[in-house]
């Protein structure tokens, strides 16, 4: 039934107030999204965004009219979005928060002859409930099974529906029977408009991680390739100066009459490579301090067993004690 000229009219004032007042809206599609399951969408939303649904030529014509209206605005862009079973939802919050909560309100759902399929149906093996006189549905499937216990049995995982596949009256029948819903059903991201810019969903998901890592990726790159052709970069200065450094230090350590202060550290290490097995190194931990102080206590004894003392803690007089 069409609406009215005064539904119409409130339908573009609303759609206009959305356009103004949000500067990030979601393009979604809503195929196969219950009136129930929409509203459930709304209140988890509340507070956060608004969802706008209509018909594509009205859409069309109110985003062309707030344009015309508006000059130099960036929203004539959604104008092609508006196609297939889609809406909008608006939204000046964080559009990741916004995102986690529009995919995470979807519902199971039974496969319906002549749908297409959103993803791949895989049946599992095993029983299956149904009495052996259904076998031959099973074979027109060409699904391998056997009977057990009285019950026919799947023997091997059946790929039974692949993507984007029609659905047909036998695969319905059969989940059917099976009690599977294997779809499930909600609002799909399409689009993502964000202060003029229109661009593909799946941009959101690149966190701030995969930035990092990436830049850091290019700025290693850029480092090397600054070095290899000799041109100083902001990349690449803290590596020459390393470079460099290690260049002083190695001429420094071989001079014997000039050195620095960061040079004497180094110059210690190589004269008392004892130091480097007390810095830690691989797994020993705190047994380094332990083993050097075994020694000294051996010297010490040694010391005191000096002059004239003999294995039996005789003095020089021979007098024993005993």
């Amino acid at each position: 039934m069409p609406l009215s000229a005064e539904r119409k009219t409130e339908y573009f004032t609303r759609m206009k107030e959305l356009l103004t007042t949000y500067t990030k809206l979601f393009v979604v599609s809503v195929d196969n999204v219950g009136s129930s399951q929409l509203q459930s969408t709304r209140r988890g939303l509340r507070g956060k965004a608004e969802i706008l649904m209509g018909k594509n030529t009205m859409m069309r014509k109110c985003i062309k009219e707030y344009v015309e209206e508006n000059p130099g605005t960036s929203v004539e862009g959604l104008v092609d979005c508006c196609r297939g079973n889609v809406g909008f939802v608006f939204t000046n919050g964080d559009l990741g928060e916004i995102r986690e909560v529009l995919e995470s309100n979807v519902r199971p759902a039974p496969a319906k002859v002549g749908s297409l399929a959103p993803s791949q149906v895989i049946v599992p093996k095993g029983p299956t409930g149904c009495d052996p006189g259904q076998t031959a549905f099973f074979q027109t499937l060409q699904i391998a099974t056997k009977i057990t216990r009285g019950q026919i049995e799947m023997v091997n995982d059946t790929p039974l529906i692949a993507e984007g596949e029609r659905v047909t009256a036998s695969q319905a029948a059969l989940l059917q029977k099976l009690g599977i819903e294997p779809f499930t059903y909600g609002l799909v991201l399409k689009s993502v408009y964000d202060n003029g810019s229109l661009f593909d969903a799946k941009v959101l998901d690149i966190t701030d991680d995969v930035l990092a890592a990436k830049f850091s990726q290019a700025l290693s790159m850029l480092a090397s390739l600054s070095l290899a052709l000799n041109i100083p970069t902001q990349a690449s200065v803290p590596h020459s100066i390393a470079n460099a450094f290690k260049a002083i230090l190695s001429i420094t350590i071989g001079l014997d009459n000039y050195s620095f202060d960061k040079a004497d550290v180094y110059r210690e290490y190589l004269a008392d490579p004892s130091k480097f097995a007390s810095a830690g190194g691989g797994g020993g931990g705190d047994a380094g301090p332990a083993e050097e102080a075994a020694p000294e206590e051996e010297e010490e004894e040694e010391a005191d067993m000096g002059g004239g003392v003999d294995m039996f803690g005789g003095g020089d007089d021979g007098d024993g004690g005993y």
